[in-house]
């Protein structure tokens, strides 16, 4: 999988905000990604040192629309924390 495939989009969130003091980063990843793979997708996109990454899973909710009903998808939640001095400029401004 190609690093731009991983890595769909930043998560822009009050507590995404709270996160980045802490130098935590928030992405919505591919739902397939392991760990290794976000690590070296957000390292070759960025061009920063990854120091550990937690992952959270959203399941699909049941969602309907009068009488028209679905499922939202599902979603991969990557929370990446950067070596010490390293960080993300310019995206999450």
């Amino acid at each position: 999988m190609e690093a731009r495939d991983v890595i769909k989009r930043p998560v822009l969130t009050e507590r995404s905000y709270l996160l980045m003091q802490e130098n935590k980063y928030t992405f919505l990843v591919d739902t397939r990604a392991h760990k290794t793979q976000i690590k070296q997708a957000i390292e070759e996109i960025f061009g920063v040192k990854v120091e550990k990454v937690n992952v959270m899973n959203y399941k699909a909710k049941f969602r309907r629309v009068g009488r028209h009903a679905g499922y939202t998808a599902k979603k991969r939640k990557a929370i990446v924390k950067l070596a010490e001095g390293q960080t993300i400029e310019g995206l999450f401004a």
